[in-house]
Order: C-alpha cells, then structure tokens, then sequence
C-alpha cells in the first residue's frame, strides 16, 4: 500500500500530510511485497489505461456520484475513485479467474489417429 495514501512519504520520513484514508480499506496497511525490476517499475508503476478505458471509468465514477466538477476542501470523493478501481481491477482478475475454471472443466476433445497397418 503506498504510503501517500495514508499522509505518510516513505522517502521523506516524518512528513505528514493530508492522507486519503485514516486506515487500509482493504485491511494492508504497512504490508510490503517483493517484486522483480521489471514489474515493480514496468507493470506496477505503468498500468495500461486505455483512452477508451478512462472514458469508461469517468461513466462508473459519474454514476456512483464520485466526480467532481472543481476540487472541494476534502479528499472523500478521490478516496471513493481509490476504492473504486480497486473493485474494477478485483472484478476483472474474478472475471478471468472464473473464464479460466470455465476453460479448464469444458470436456476436452482427443483425437484418435489409427496407425497404418504394416502389410
């Protein structure tokens, strides 16, 4: 979890600022993972956000009335979008998680080939 989220800087320590959230939504705060260069600063730090998949998002924002026309006093309405694509991301890996158990219990298919008979 980053720490920003919660007022603290890792890389300017006992900083405080205005955190989006008093504690982990999702119960990790202050757990750390290792991941290989390439992920960590590749896959982590650059999430492929497609034009059409921010124009997609904007729309869930919208409807769950997180958006904002200018920037208010508080941070409520970010930390929702937070928590929000989150869920987004949870609910697509499920997607797929379920697509895969699908694949793996569809009956397989076995192809029989008869070998010559030698004369």
């Amino acid at each position: 979890m980053a720490e920003r989220f919660f007022g603290r800087s890792s890389n300017r320590r006992g900083t405080q600022t205005d955190g989006l959230f008093a504690s982990c939504p999702w119960g990790h705060e202050g757990n750390t993972a290792l991941f290989c260069y390439e992920c960590h600063e590749e896959l982590l730090h650059n999430p492929v956000l497609l034009p059409e998949d921010i124009l997609r998002f904007a729309e869930v924002v919208r409807c769950r009335g997180l958006n904002e026309s200018k920037k208010e006093g508080s941070r409520f309405k970010l930390a929702g979008r937070v928590k929000l694509l989150h869920e987004a991301i949870a609910k697509g890996l499920q997607l797929l998680e379920e697509e895969k158990k699908d694949a793996a219990s569809e009956p397989r298919v076995r192809l029989w080939t008869r070998r010559k008979q030698r004369d």
